[in-house]
């Protein structure tokens, strides 16, 4: 059996709700963590974790160490979490109605609740060789928060499963799928050398036919870094007949005349029908694409939304020394108008 557990429970003096949660122990092969919030027990193979916990109160965190699945020991720490009511979000910034001319609401998330509606889920762990991208970070739900009308993602320097940071990655897929309209995200974003924020979807066929088959739209992407997050650019991705396609390039997207991306919020569009796409930043229009050719038939399909931080890989490089940790992108609203 295993021996000697400790654990050590140490709440972030700087984020609000974040713990820190160390654990050791002889002879055990793995650990599982129930942190006090009814979600159970979660694997870990590292001796080290975090929990964002969302509203203040008492937890009982519960450590085991396992020989086997069946074979374990275990020991329990209390800790006090306290969560500002006000916040540290200023709403400030552009916002956008809740109703356009000529267009119906058909779906939106205002992320007024505790937790993520039913409409999405989330991918865990690092993907096909950091999703595709050579990316640094491990995808966890723990990285995903909501309070006081925000869905917070939080980037973090913190070893887990092999990795050195981690994220969260959330979908809407099998869930929410939309094929034309206007799309409105309101956000704030983070900021640092290899932070690489982004507000996307893919096609709703991407488990069948795989990507870039299905399409993808990228309503914002943003590459962190000093003299660069006062930009966002927009983008698809698709299949010529056989050969990856891009609009990379095309055009250097959007620049603010003044300020970042960091500094308050933003509004994210797309206008898509069956012909073209339109990306606005603040309802100025920015970037538009042709989508009527053949060869571009994937962008007369359903898409799912995916909203996700990825650190490090192959376009905004590795985060260095003047990168600060934990980064946040802060999620007001998401909505989806279609053309009555």
């Amino acid at each position: 059996m295993p021996e000697n557990l400790s654990v050590s429970v140490t709440p972030s003096t700087q984020v609000p709700g974040l713990v820190g949660i160390t654990f050791n122990a002889d002879n055990t092969n793995f650990f599982t963590i129930d942190y006090g919030v009814g979600l159970g027990f979660e694997e870990i193979n590292t001796q080290s974790t975090t929990f964002q916990y969302t509203e203040s109160g008492d937890y009982t965190i519960t450590v085991r160490a396992h020989k086997t699945e069946d074979m374990f020991i275990e020991e329990s720490e209390q800790v006090t979490v306290t969560v500002s009511s006000s916040g540290p979000i200023s709403d400030e910034g552009y916002s956008t109605p809740l109703s356009y001319s000529g267009y119906t609401l058909v779906w939106n998330d205002e992320f007024d609740g505790t937790q993520l509606s039913a409409d999405w889920t989330h991918e865990i762990g690092t993907g096909n060789n950091g999703w595709g991208n050579n990316e640094l970070q491990y995808y966890r739900s723990n990285n995903t928060s909501l309070g006081n009308g925000y869905l917070t993602i939080e980037a973090r320097n913190e070893n887990f499963s092999g990795s050195e940071y981690t994220s969260s990655r959330i979908i809407t897929e099998g869930q929410q799928s939309f094929q034309y309209g206007r799309i409105d995200i309101r956000a704030i974003l983070p900021e640092g050398q290899g932070l690489w924020p982004a507000l996307w979807m893919l096609g709703s066929n991407f488990r069948t036919v795989g990507w870039p088959f299905c399409g993808e739209i990228d309503i914002m992407e943003m590459v962190g870094g000093s003299g660069r997050e006062n930009n966002v650019f927009g983008t698809l991705h698709w299949d010529d007949n056989g050969t990856y396609a891009c609009t990379c390039g095309q055009g250097d997207g959007f620049t603010l005349s003044s300020g970042t991306f960091v500094d308050e919020f933003h509004v994210f569009s797309i206008i898509w029908d069956e012909t073209e796409i339109k990306w606005y930043v603040d309802d100025n229009l920015y970037k538009t694409i042709d989508v009527s050719p053949a060869d571009l038939d994937e962008f007369r399909a359903e898409f799912f939304f995916i909203f996700n931080i990825a650190v490090g890989g192959n376009l905004p490089g590795n985060p260095n020394s003047s990168t600060q940790f934990p980064q946040q992108m802060v999620v007001d609203y998401v909505r989806v108008f279609q053309e009555n």
